[in-house]
């Protein structure tokens, strides 16, 4: 039997006050009983001790594994961290409870090692741009404080998982569970713009949707106020994750606005209904020329599924000029509320889609454009990498170079044995009279060629 002096595991438990010396005994004689039952042993080792206080829920399964490795602090000032949630763009997170209120909450806490005069004043920004908010489709802020040397920001947990994780594990959206999931989100993106706050790093890994089918748009870290000029720390550079770029993002910084949020999002619903980045493979510079010259596949090709009306709020919604962009999130939202509304008032439950994956493409070049979509989206870009506007202007393409790539692009895709796609830029008009007109157009010159065809062979036999 291990010497209780020095048991790493039971020390830590003790000095953590989270685990009594009663506590340990009642376990260690129990697991002692178990083992004179099962083989005659009596030794009781630290790890099936940890095991046994985590099944009677004395601790949790992180905390048994800090204490097997020495640590006993297990607090950040009144909040008892209990799991392990992930790393965010500026810290990582935890779960932790109150200890007086007893309420579940989400705690950010920027590392000690990052801890520069910089980083705790981004840091500390983060925290008064959440206090200004207070919206059901938003990650509410609840706290912020400093433990010794650790800051930490404390936000309501979101049970359940963000759309990437979401979509990577059970495939894309239907229609109705995307606008659900994107109403909903561009609600709480129109709260935001009103309140002056730009989020600038709308992706699926940053709206969280709970099993109901509750949608939550967090990570403000990288936000920053409108026509707040040089007072912004991150003024004048690229922030936020390449996929999902707006094309002024990239072109000029300082002119982000809150359509820059509404083309973000554009790409997220269309990774939402499709399980694709809208421009997949390739380095950050590649992509953000992409965004600047180039348009995405047509959703249906890899869902045909969806409707031609729901492909042109996406089109609207990415439009690569700001101008002819939807102009607001509350309009995104209402466009999208026909689709949302059709299973009911409450969000659909998001189980896994029926639709099966496109077929696999036979071309050289389509090959390289339908790579995973989970490599292409962890290609951010942040203030850490300290991208300036004019370091991406040396790789972006404008006017003839913008011209000669698209020309390129082109003569590419008629070599490839499938039919280039229809662009986004290309789609027809949101009238259905038009669509009537074009196909009655193509039937009577199909006919025309029908009756040609027929006199060549009547004159050939």
């Amino acid at each position: 039997m291990p010497n209780k002096t020095h048991s790493v595991f039971r020390n830590a438990a003790l000095l953590s006050g989270l685990v009594t010396q009663a506590q340990l005994d009642v376990a260690e004689r129990e697991l002692r009983e178990d083992i004179l039952v099962e083989d005659g042993g009596s030794e009781v080792s630290e790890e099936t001790l940890a095991d046994r206080l985590v099944d009677t829920t004395v601790i949790t399964r992180y905390q048994a594994d800090q204490m097997l490795t020495g640590r006993n602090k297990l607090n950040l000032g009144p909040y008892l961290v209990t799991d392990f949630i992930g790393q965010g763009g500026m810290g990582q997170v935890f779960k932790a409870v109150h200890n007086v209120m007893g309420r579940e909450s989400a705690v950010k806490i920027l590392p000690v090692h990052k801890s520069t005069p910089e980083a705790i004043s981004n840091f500390a920004r983060e925290i008064r741009t959440q206090a200004k908010l207070d919206h059901p489709n938003l990650v509410r802020a609840y706290d912020a404080g400093q433990d010794g040397s650790v800051h930490y920001l404390v936000t309501e947990y979101v049970p359940g998982t963000d759309l990437r994780r979401l979509i990577r594990s059970d495939g894309p959206l239907t229609m109705q569970q995307a606008a659900s999931v994107m109403m909903q989100s561009a609600l709480g993106l129109h709260h935001a713009h009103e309140s002056g706050l730009i989020h600038r790093d709308v992706k699926p890994g940053n709206i969280l949707v709970t099993p109901e089918g509750v949608a939550k748009v967090s990570d403000l870290g990288l936000a920053g106020f409108m026509n707040e000029g040089t007072d912004d720390p991150r003024a004048g550079k690229i922030v936020g994750t390449a996929d999902y770029l707006s094309p002024e993002q990239i072109r000029n910084p300082h002119e982000v606005s809150n359509v820059s949020d509404i083309y973000s999002l554009g790409c997220t619903l269309y990774y939402a209904i499709t399980g694709k980045v809208p421009f997949p493979g390739g380095t950050p510079n590649s992509k953000a020329q992409r965004h600047l010259a180039e348009t995405p596949w047509h959703p249906k090709r890899f869902n045909p599924e969806i409707s031609e009306e729901f492909v042109e709020v996406i089109a609207d919604m990415m439009e690569k000029d700001p101008a002819s962009r939807i102009p607001s999130a509350a309009e995104v939202a209402a466009r999208l509320e026909p689709w949302a509304t059709e299973v009911g008032v409450s969000p659909a439950p998001l189980t896994k889609s029926p639709w099966t994956p496109p077929p696999l493409p036979t071309g050289a070049e389509e090959s390289s454009q339908d790579t995973d979509a989970g490599r292409a989206e962890s290609d951010e870009l942040d203030s850490g990498r300290q991208e300036s506007a004019s370091q991406w202007s040396q790789g972006t393409l404008s006017g003839g170079a913008a011209n000669q790539e698209t020309n390129q692009v082109s003569n590419r895709r008629t070599t490839s044995p499938l039919p280039p796609p229809l662009p986004l830029a290309q789609l027809p008009q949101k009238t259905h009279s038009d669509r009537t007109a074009a196909i009655a157009v193509i039937a009577s010159l199909a006919a025309l060629i029908g009756i040609v065809v027929g006199f060549i062979l009547r004159g050939l036999l």
